[in-house]
């Protein structure tokens, strides 16, 4: 687990199971704008629920401040659009957005795609989302098309500085 100092908060950071399924629901429920969870994350963590083209290697990381869960990312292997990897869920609750939280988790995500070898990795982009599309350039991905978008290596966002925004 690792421990991030973001705007006054101490955040720490570890592998998520699908025991935390709950509490990421939770998180995100307390976000109106934001929208349900998907029910299916205990599946897709269980390797029960397999979005198209993906591979049985997958994980998730959660983002842990004194309320609990408070943002989660999580990916997988797989072969869409010729890929090596997916970025399937990501979520940051809204107090802590522009604090280096998704960055981060981006980067913990990063590591793991790095260590299976995953190179190309995919994102789905949520174009209704304002900071969506900004949030994934700034860390390196080009669009593959309006919905979709990349990193030709992910190893990238590994190298790029770590910012905690005030």
């Amino acid at each position: 687990m690792g421990r991030v100092r973001g705007a006054r908060m101490l955040i720490a950071y570890r592998e998520a199971t699908s025991q935390d399924a709950p509490a990421m629901a939770r998180a995100r429920a307390n976000d109106a704008a934001a929208g349900p969870a998907d029910p299916r994350i205990a599946a897709y963590l269980d390797g029960r629920h397999h979005p198209q083209q993906a591979l049985a290697p997958r994980v998730a990381y959660v983002a842990l401040d004194d309320t609990g869960v408070a943002g989660y990312i999580a990916g997988h292997l797989t072969t869409r659009f010729g890929c090596d990897g997916e970025l399937q869920y990501l979520y940051v609750a809204r107090h802590l957005r522009r604090r280096g939280v998704a960055g981060e988790l981006l980067r913990q995500l990063a590591r793991w795609f790095s260590t299976h070898r995953a190179r190309r990795v995919c994102v789905n982009v949520d174009v209704d989302s304002p900071a969506a599309t900004p949030f994934y350039e700034s860390h390196g991905a080009t669009p593959l098309d309006r919905f979709w978008f990349a990193w030709d290596d992910v190893g990238a966002v590994l190298r790029m500085p770590s910012t905690t925004e005030p």
